[in-house]
């Protein structure tokens, strides 16, 4: 057992940082739309596909993060949290909940979703059972707290500084740099799962990154790209022969909707000189 003395308000607190036991029942609240549940999971699919998932992580959602705070056991169940380094669970256990420190790291980001009933995500009640601000903030002492409203689409990124949240300006995206993470998040406004809303999603350096769905479509238009530019190659070697570099450079950067009219167009022509002439043609 862990245990930590915290004066939070002119109150002492002593919170034990115990696993819960086995025969503990967790509130089983139910999710407010189906909506939040696909938020969760379209942020963890996009860093699946990226490769940044290993086994030492716990990312999850609705999940119970517990604390025992003054002999009481306290369960968060945040709409997204990410902890960089828990031990593994025995081969076939199944994790119900999570107390930092008995069990690894303390969360090092937490999400929560405007709730259309409540907003109950920026309470600080500082009484039991605490409000969800409240029990980030103070007692689990998260780095960075995130609520997202859907609906509007306002993103907040709060960081922890000197023991309480501030919230954090976006950069000139619109976007916010999660370093424990090393991805930038933001909103997007699409379509997934057949739901147009906004959506929270992660970028590297500029780029969006993408969900499953869309690295198919990607990986198939990559696919077509290049079947197209082999035809186009192939005419330009029976009826031209070989080209200059920076003519091939332009050519390999030509769309898919190109490079069908050019593949049409090199049946005419009977020299590097009509090529020059179309490409500059396309181009302006």
């Amino acid at each position: 057992m862990t245990q930590t003395q915290v004066a939070i308000s002119k109150t002492s607190y002593t919170i034990k940082w115990d696993k819960l036991p086995d025969d503990f029942q967790l509130p089983d609240e139910p999710v407010e739309n189906i909506y939040h549940p696909l938020l969760a999971s379209a942020l963890r699919e996009i860093l699946e596909i990226a490769g940044f998932i290993t086994a030492s992580m716990l990312i999850a959602s609705n999940f119970g993060i517990c604390a025992n705070v003054n002999e009481k056991i306290v369960v968060k169940a945040p709409d997204w949290v990410y902890i960089p380094n828990v031990p593994a669970v025995a081969p076939g256990a199944i994790r119900r909940s999570y107390t930092p420190h008995a069990e690894g790291d303390i969360p090092a980001v937490v999400m929560e979703f405007l709730s259309d009933t409540e907003q109950g995500e920026y309470s600080a009640k500082s009484t039991y059972p605490y409000g969800k601000w409240y029990f980030y903030e103070r007692i689990l002492q998260v780095p960075i707290y995130v609520i997202f409203d859907p609906n509007h689409g306002t993103l907040e990124v709060h960081d922890l500084v000197e023991g309480h949240y501030q919230l954090r300006q976006p950069d000139a995206n619109g976007r916010y740099l999660i370093a424990s993470i090393g991805l930038f998040l933001g909103v997007w406004q699409g379509t997934k799962a057949e739901v147009t809303a906004n959506w929270l999603r992660w970028w590297d350096d500029g780029n969006m990154l993408p969900w499953g769905v869309e690295r198919v479509e990607q990986s198939l238009q990559e696919g077509i790209q290049q079947g197209k530019l082999t035809i186009v190659n192939r005419l330009l070697a029976r009826r031209i022969g070989a080209i200059a570099p920076d003519l091939r450079s332009t050519i390999n950067s030509l769309s898919a909707t190109a490079l069908d009219e050019l593949s049409e167009a090199l049946l005419d022509f009977s020299d590097e000189t009509e090529l020059v002439t179309w490409l500059a043609q396309h181009q302006a």
